[in-house]
């Protein structure tokens, strides 16, 4: 349903150097989707650009760093430049940070902010004429399931996902009679880098990014592919709502019937600290 629904129409995906970017972005280009696609990584845009077919859709690629506004805003308007609608824009980019917040720096804490919150917000604001002028305009948000609970040594990436969400529910309501539909999108574990390339202080600085990675992907059982797929389906459907995972699904449960304890399961059940 959703590569036809997809077929001919055009969007933005940030954070598309690989992960569930890259696979947003090669699904939605399998689909016959122009999109505009962004990364801080040049080598990594690049290879998602070699992974692609331009002979089913135009894509263009620019390097932004989604934690600077002023490189958003740019890019907000050389996208306008280039196309007079977005049918769909990901805001999938983010960063990870572990530490007991004791030993968190403030400068690390306000990094993962601009990025995993702030870079959402100004993505939106750079993106929404355009979303507007389309038919139907899709804005899709990516949080987490950290989004939903909180987890020891995950202060700044609960902050920023938490953020996510409720910002994107505050555009739920505001614009639920309008043509722009809004997701928030909470992935369970996905195998993805972010991991390997976290930020650490503290204790999780113990570790080396080889053990870190190792270690995530033990629980992130959710390929990108995968977690793409599901996105695109319901991102389609218009789902407010969008769980990538079953273990995302588990961790809503256990909120809801343990709303203030759940901490408790968590531990029970063996997951581990690292973002999700």
């Amino acid at each position: 349903m959703s590569e036809r629904y997809f077929t001919g129409k055009k969007a933005v995906v940030t954070g598309a150097g690989d992960g569930i970017g890259r696979a947003l972005a090669q699904q939605l280009n399998s689909a016959g989707c122009e999109l505009w696609l962004c990364d801080i990584d040049p080598g990594r845009l690049e290879e998602t650009l070699a992974s692609l077919d331009g002979q089913k859709a135009a894509v263009h690629t620019h390097i932004v760093d989604c934690g600077d506004q002023g490189a958003i805003v740019n890019w907000g308007r050389l996208v306008a430049g280039e196309t007079d609608r977005l049918d769909a824009v990901f805001n999938n980019a983010g960063v990870a940070y572990g530490a007991p917040f004791a030993d968190a720096s403030e400068e690390t804490f306000q990094w993962l902010m601009a990025i995993n919150f702030w870079g959402v917000v100004w993505s939106t604001r750079a993106f929404l004429p355009l979303l507007q002028a389309a038919p139907v305009g899709h804005l899709v948000n990516v949080s987490s399931i950290f989004g939903m609970i909180g987890v020891a040594g995950q202060s700044a990436y609960n902050s920023a996902k938490f953020a996510v969400r409720g910002f994107t529910e505050a555009l739920q309501a505001e614009y639920r009679n309008s043509t722009i539909k809004v997701s928030c999108v909470h992935p369970g574990g996905v195998a993805t880098n972010i991991a390997r390339r976290a930020r650490a202080d503290g204790e999780w600085a113990l570790s080396n990014a080889d053990e870190r990675d190792a270690q995530f992907r033990q629980v992130a059982k959710t390929t990108p592919d995968k977690a793409a797929e599901i996105i695109l389906r319901h991102a389609a459907a218009g789902t407010p709502r969008i769980f990538v995972g079953w273990d995302a699904r588990i961790m809503h449960w256990l909120t809801k019937v343990f709303p203030t304890s759940y901490h408790f399961f968590i531990e029970r059940l063996g997951q581990n600290n690292e973002p999700k």
